[in-house]
């Protein structure tokens, strides 16, 4: 995966990032996991809210979008008030049709160690409890289940029950 260069999102990644989210929500569909993400359901406004207050970084490969996440430095909906101990991670996306086997777990590893050079000490994630594939997904990536938010707001839809999960990290966090 040495071929990807990660980088902040800007102003002109608006219309590729609903894109890609778009077509990870299809993917899941297709997939049969339904209930977690919808087609249309995010618009540039999203993203663009989400550069002021956070940072949006996308993956590239030969100058084409491959990935991208979301990193939070807050997260209150879903963990409550915290002290400024971790990193918090959304909307990992890769794009099924160019990304290769393994580049969703090299984008969290790069979260990772994105949290690690902030000086925090946990990378954080929910995940809806209901999509057992997703939560095996995280387990397998070393992270752990710390608790349950039985009504997280949701962007444009009732709340739903989300599973949190945790992973220390440090200067070697995520390899």
């Amino acid at each position: 995966m040495n071929d990807l260069y990660f980088r902040l999102a800007g102003a002109a990644d608006l219309a590729t990032l609903v894109r890609l989210r778009d077509d990870a929500a299809r993917w899941m569909l297709a997939q049969g996991i339904t209930g977690q993400w919808q087609p249309g359901q995010l618009d540039e406004e999203h993203f663009r809210k989400t550069m002021a207050h956070g940072e949006v970084w996308l993956a590239e490969a030969d100058g084409r979008v491959t990935g991208a996440w979301e990193l939070w430095w807050e997260d209150e909906d879903a963990w409550g008030p915290q002290p400024p101990v971790a990193g918090y991670v959304h909307r990992l996306m890769v794009d099924r049709s160019s990304a290769k086997p393994g580049t969703g777990r090299f984008l969290l590893r790069a979260a990772e160690r994105r949290v690690a050079a902030a000086g925090r000490a946990f990378v954080r994630l929910d995940c809806l409890t209901g999509n057992a594939r997703l939560n095996a997904y995280y387990l397998n990536a070393g992270y752990r289940v710390v608790g349950q938010n039985a009504g997280k707001p949701q962007p444009g839809g009732a709340p739903k029950s989300f599973t949190l999960l945790e992973k220390t990290c440090g200067p070697t966090a995520g390899g």
